[in-house]
């Protein structure tokens, strides 16, 4: 399982990778394995505003559907548009083909509340027990 030094992470298995006052979201490499083969997401809209924790979307795999949660406030700038006829990427490539949204964040301070790759190795750790 892959867990990157350089995002930041949610307890609902997100990540982000902070870029100046913008973000890209996906689900984490272990999000992914548990969901099985993915073979259906449902995105956002460009414009549309979020509220950290609030669900922006859904995961549909083989095995479940999950909804996939804001990990901060702010508005929707770009969708990974490639995703709707190739969900499969968040799979093969959950940090890097498969990021799902790029928002504008509102409150930077939200960044503060976000784990580190250490803390969510920890977090991981204690669901698999």
């Amino acid at each position: 399982m892959d867990i990157l030094k350089e995002l930041k992470y949610t307890k609902e298995h997100e990540w982000t990778k902070l870029e100046g006052d913008t973000a890209l979201v996906g689900i984490t490499d272990y999000a992914q394995n548990r969901l099985g083969d993915v073979v259906f997401i449902e995105l956002p809209e460009v414009g549309t505003v979020l509220k950290k924790g609030e669900a922006f979307g859904a995961v549909e795999s083989v095995k479940a559907a999950s909804d996939i949660f804001t990990p901060l406030s702010g508005e929707v700038v770009e969708i990974n548009s490639g995703l709707e006829d190739h969900p499969e990427l968040l799979n093969q490539s959950p940090y890097d083909k498969g990021w799902i949204i790029r928002i504008k964040i509102s409150d930077t301070g939200e960044t503060d509340e976000l784990m580190s790759s250490d803390q969510y190795a920890e977090h991981v750790a204690k669901q698999e027990e």
